[in-house]
């Protein structure tokens, strides 16, 4: 088949992957699956080969990022349900002081938000921004746009938050490298989209605490009885898994193989090992130790399983699209097009992340479509893992900018910030828009000398 087909096939491909979801409503687990057969049909897979391929696909993804996800996601509801969470708030808006309060926002969203998904980070800490409003008579934005810059920072950009850990997987990227990445570049998106952009817009639209937020949440008598836990053993078990994982992968650069230092840190070093090490850690420190019973952890551990199912199938119906697209060849054609066009990979990939982005919402959707498509391209070239790290933030990127109207963060901001439409779109969307543009701006720098 003529790589003009091949490439026409692909939009064609991400065409009817949106309609499917945006028009047609169908859910993107299944849409996903849908048009991945249609690709193949169409791609000329043989009829035989097709439910192979897409089995494959989805296998070799989950086999990976379910476990991750899995064990990611009851570390970060330990951390909220013990109050590790809001220990870390409060320690580090009293570390920074008044004047300072902006960095300390940003600082809690960028440390809370790696264990714990965007939604649950907002709400958690939105009685704080609502609270230091109150105090100083400020637009609610000059608190809450650093803290939203903060979690979404890292949400898209630092594992294992879904987004980043499911292209890492798709693209065959290091997640040492891409913690470290996402590290270098999240750190100054976070401060230029969400202090420095936080101060302007602030000055621009005055907001105070929405009329129906102003509600008394009553404290439960087991809330007021347990301990909070210390700041630095809640960070210490958050960066457990990230220095061990990033231990590892320094230690492929340092060690020569069969080193047995390497040997070990491979295994205690490897996502799985890493983060149930931390988690059991957690379950002791932040569960035993404060007075939750085994049975309480338990049912923690257990429910925060429940909101991960459909992104976990949806990252493996991803990774089933992206096999069918190398199945048919569109790699060497997507390789072809970005030769083509004299385009560095880490922006086409960025590229590519934005229109999915824009056209369906989903931060994390549009990741792992972009990964998918960017995959055969990987594929087909010779990439450091450093580089590979920088592509894979490229995506997060471009699955950050432009968030709208399809969008749950949009209305979520909306919503608990008591902000117009067209104010949201002012704050919140410009705020997504210099995140992602800053973050590309480090890794095409960092990429140039790759």
């Amino acid at each position: 088949m003529s790589a003009t087909f091949l490439i026409l096939l692909t939009a064609g491909s991400i065409a009817l992957l949106l309609i499917l979801i945006m028009v047609v409503r169908v859910q993107a687990f299944l849409a996903l699956l849908l048009v991945s057969i249609i690709v193949a049909i169409v791609g000329g897979i043989p009829i035989t080969e097709i439910t192979q391929a897409i089995q494959d696909g989805m296998g070799g993804t989950l086999g990976y990022i379910a476990i991750v996800v899995g064990i990611g996601t009851m570390l970060g509801e330990i951390v909220q349900v013990s109050g590790g969470a809001q220990r870390i708030a409060d320690t580090i808006i009293r570390s920074f002081g008044e004047n300072k309060s902006q960095w300390a926002l940003a600082a809690v969203g960028l440390i809370v938000a790696i264990p714990v998904f965007f939604e649950v980070a907002l709400i958690l800490f939105i009685p704080l921004i609502y609270d230091m409003t109150r105090k100083t008579g400020r637009s609610i934005l000059y608190y809450g746009i650093p803290l939203v810059g903060g979690i979404a920072v890292a949400h898209a950009f630092i594992p294992p938050t879904p987004g980043p850990v499911a292209v890492a997987s798709l693209i065959g990227a290091d997640l040492g490298w891409v913690i470290l990445m996402g590290i270098i570049a999240g750190v100054p998106s976070a401060a230029v989209g969400g202090v420095f952009f936080g101060k302007f817009i602030a000055k621009k639209i005055h907001r105070d605490v929405p009329d129906y937020m102003e509600v008394e949440v009553p404290e439960s008598a087991a809330d007021r009885e347990r301990k909070l836990p210390s700041f630095g053993m809640v960070i210490s078990i958050i960066a457990l898994p990230l220095v061990l994982i990033l231990l590892n992968t320094g230690s492929d650069i340092l060690l020569a193989e069969g080193d047995p230092v390497r040997r070990w840190l491979s295994l205690i070093g490897h996502p799985f090992t890493a983060l149930l090490l931390a988690t059991l850690l957690s379950f002791y420190l932040l569960g035993t130790r404060l007075g939750f019973t085994a049975a309480e952890i338990q049912k923690i551990a257990s429910r925060s399983m429940e909101p991960v199912g459909m992104i976990i199938l949806v990252t493996g119906a991803g990774g089933a699209f992206g096999q069918i697209l190398i199945a048919t060849g569109v790699g060497e054609a997507l390789v072809g097009l970005m030769e083509d066009t004299n385009m560095p990979v880490i922006l086409f990939a960025f590229l590519v992340a934005t229109v999915v982005r824009v056209s369906q919402g989903s931060a994390t959707v549009a990741m792992v479509t972009a990964a998918g498509l960017i995959a055969p391209i990987v594929s087909m070239g010779d990439y450091s893992a450093p580089l590979l790290a920088c592509i894979t933030i490229a995506i997060a990127c471009g699955g950050t900018v432009l968030s709208h109207v399809n969008d749950s963060g949009f209305w979520l901001v909306n919503q608990y910030m008591g902000l117009t439409e067209k104010e949201t779109l002012q704050s919140w969307t410009v705020m997504e828009t210099i995140i992602g543009l800053t973050g590309l701006a480090v890794v095409m720098t960092i990429g140039a000398f790759l």
